[in-house]
């Protein structure tokens, strides 16, 4: 296993002893499972840096006789999510829990997730699909037990991804389509998850060049430079109306939104951290899926470094029942998800703006408590 320092602001990791090469050490994984068929289990709401580390690992599989299929339980509705898959002809599988089929898989990756971020772990632990890999950038979040880890603080997953195939485990061709599809889903994921580079490690901007004489740069182009939907915009307006600044702290309730809205959250908050005088940016709304279940999601942002929002956010949000944190992150950005259980439900207008007052005013309180303001 690899274990490595967490991010500023953040407790320290545990330090296992690494193995001398990640790279090696997930070859040999991967060698003598020809003939097997790996579920590559993303986030519940894919990100690029997510999808790209899954279209990697499923080509890595297909190179050594093994089937590999990305599966999600959640939604992608991001403009720039959906402009990455359909022109990289990018293929996902959306499932609820319980429709997995069993006996499908005979292994689990987890890539730019450890487990915590998605609704369909439970499910293959119960069918006792064996977990074998997590490959993340974000803090340990001690969920699983595979048996290879490779846990870095980089800026994406997906430079670690790009390591792999700088040290053999795949050798890119430019005149292969599937290679160039790869490199840019790749070089996408590293320059979203480092917000264009500012946040990037010396791993990041080696996978870089390393990628660049790869990519499909006019597909590139077009995929970073999609526009916000009508939506989207009203989120933004509606965060915007709503926010409260303390300390250089912003928090925003957006209210309900349908689940092929939720991507709206982290761009507001984006949005919000722009602002004069605010390092840190929270938003949050109900999210409301087609089968009635609801759930607080938030996104939080920041530019300060000495505020780690994987400890923050578990901090403020603690625990489930179940011991599971209901938030987390890496440096700079962070989310949480709290399902609404017996709660859940559209009812009458006034009663659910009656639970939209009560979750805000809860949400709020534990915020402004932890940077030390008592709201009245």
């Amino acid at each position: 296993m690899i274990g490595i320092a967490g991010c500023p602001g953040d407790p320290p990791w545990p330090i296992p002893p690494p193995p001398e090469n990640p790279s090696a050490a997930l070859m040999v994984l991967l060698s003598g499972r020809e003939g097997e068929r790996h579920a590559v289990v993303l986030q519940d709401f894919p990100d690029p840096d997510a999808i790209s580390c899954g279209f990697a690992y499923c080509l890595l599989a297909e190179a050594n006789g093994i089937e590999a299929e990305m599966i999600y339980g959640g939604r992608i509705s991001h403009q720039e999510n959906l402009a990455l898959i359909n022109l990289l002809d990018i293929e996902l599988i959306r499932y609820t829990p319980e429709a997995i089929p069993p006996g499908r898989y005979q292994g689990a990756v987890f890539v730019d997730n450890q487990g915590t971020t998605s609704a369909l772990t439970e499910t293959l632990e119960q069918q006792n699909v064996p977990i074998l890999a997590i490959v993340d950038h974000h803090n340990d979040q001690g969920r699983l037990t595979p048996l290879f880890l490779d846990l870095r603080p980089v800026g994406a997953c997906a430079s670690i991804f790009a390591e792999y195939l700088s040290e053999g485990l795949l050798a890119l061709k430019p005149s292969r389509p599937d290679h160039r599809r790869l490199a840019t889903a790749l070089m996408h994921g590293i320059v979203s998850d480092t917000e264009a580079m500012v946040h990037a490690k010396s791993l990041d901007f080696k996978a870089a060049a390393f990628l660049e004489p790869f990519i499909d740069k006019e597909i590139l182009v077009t995929i970073l430079h999609q526009k916000r939907s009508h939506k989207v915009m009203e989120v933004i307006k509606l965060a915007l109306a709503n926010r409260v600044v303390r300390d250089g702290l912003c928090l925003s309730g957006v209210g309900y939104l349908r689940a092929e809205e939720r991507d709206a959250i982290p761009q507001a908050a984006d949005f919000l951290l722009t602002e004069e005088n605010v390092h840190t940016a929270v938003v949050y709304g109900v999210v409301r899926s087609a089968n009635e279940h609801e759930a607080i999601h938030g996104s939080l942002r920041t530019t300060k470094n000495t505020l780690g929002p994987d400890s923050f956010l578990k901090e403020t949000l603690g625990k489930s029942d179940d011991g599971s944190y209901y938030g987390g992150g890496k440096a700079m950005a962070g989310g949480f998800e709290i399902p609404l259980g017996f709660l859940s439900g559209q009812d009458d207008l006034e009663l659910d703006q009656t639970k939209w007052r009560a979750f805000d005013a809860k949400i709020r309180r534990r915020f402004m408590n932890k940077i030390g303001i008592e709201e009245a």
